[in-house]
């Protein structure tokens, strides 16, 4: 067992119910070891990177999974509005840490604030009849102003430690950072797959949804809290600024080239680990940001699905004859 692995398991009671997610990252690491060992990739011998990778990989799978029902529902910018009030979480995790030195995880402090400000652009749309953007709008002013107010209390130490949540930073994916994306991943899946038809139904027609006996405002909660998840998750590789790209963009470019729901689904999962891995692959290479250079995939992929889409659409209109081209007589 690695020399990590045992000091993680001796550091707290949060350590201890992240106990069985460690020993995943251990097997995942041995993993990759050996697959480095086999084909000679440098950036695989280092144990962050193994994380990193692992990280993105979830992200793939979250955000599109998740983007696909927001961008059905025309809420592409909701990502925006809980990413920066993740960041607020962040600066209260950092607060709290550098005044009273309570030494806990921001990125805990960022899920329950982006849940909170998920279930507060509800009620206020709810309560207030305002459009979903302007809802969105109050929350995200709300939460970038928290955010910069007590960094500017304490800027000494919170300036410094924050940048890597605002772009993103491969080499900062701690164990226990990456122990809790396992644990976000797997209630965000988990989650979906209990209840696709029915944020399926809703997604596409709510007053049918409540006619038939379906909790509209339920399902409505369910899909933004899920959406706070993915966001938090994603902020560790992809940063504040960048995060709502991966909900949009692999589902954007999905939709130019599928006919249906699941497979634009399935088609976005494929296109943002494809994104992620090159992303991570560049900016290691490169010496950029991982952040940035995925989502610059990202809508590299997107630019030839459109492309590609273009091509298939006159494919299909050449190949239907045109009406002046039948002869009535044969008929």
């Amino acid at each position: 067992m690695h020399v990590e692995l045992l000091t993680l398991l001796q550091a707290g009671p949060l350590d201890s119910v992240l106990a069985p997610f460690y020993w995943f990252l251990s097997l995942w690491s041995d993993l990759l070891f050996f697959v480095e060992g086999v084909t000679g990739l440098e950036f695989l011998q280092y144990q962050f990177m193994h994380r990193a990778i692992l990280v993105g990989l979830c992200i793939g799978v979250m955000a599109p999974l998740i983007g696909t029902f927001l961008v059905h529902r025309q809420l592409a910018l909701i990502g925006d509005a809980l990413a920066h009030t993740a960041f607020a979480g962040v600066a209260v995790g950092l607060f709290l840490n550098g005044v009273f030195s309570l030494g806990v995880s921001p990125y805990l402090t960022a899920v329950v604030v982006a849940v909170i400000a998920a279930l507060l652009i509800e009620l206020i749309s709810e309560a207030t009849d305002a459009y979903n953007d302007v809802s969105m709008a109050i929350v995200l002013s709300t939460g970038f102003a928290l955010g910069t107010v007590l960094i500017s209390l304490n800027a000494g130490g919170l300036a410094v430690g924050i940048n890597q949540y605002l772009f993103g930073n491969l080499s900062t994916v701690s164990a226990e950072n990456a122990a809790i994306l396992l644990v976000l991943f797997g209630i965000i899946v988990a989650t979906v797959g209990l209840t696709r038809n029915q944020l399926l139904y809703v997604t596409f027609d709510e007053t049918a949804a409540a006619v038939s006996g379906i909790s509209v405002t339920w399902y409505n909660r369910v899909m933004v809290m899920l959406t706070a998840l993915v966001v938090v998750g994603a902020m560790q590789i992809m940063g504040v600024i960048l995060v709502a790209a991966m909900l949009v963009v692999p589902v954007a470019g999905a939709a130019q080239v599928s006919k249906s729901f699941t497979q634009s689904l399935l088609v976005s999962v494929v296109l943002a680990e494809l994104a992620v891995l090159l992303g991570i692959g560049v900016s290691y290479y490169g010496g950029a940001t991982a952040g940035g250079v995925i989502v610059l995939v990202a809508v590299a992929i997107y630019a030839t699905s459109v492309i590609v889409g273009k091509l298939q659409e006159r494919a299909s209109d050449d190949s239907v004859p045109e009406l002046g081209s039948i002869d009535s007589t044969d008929a």
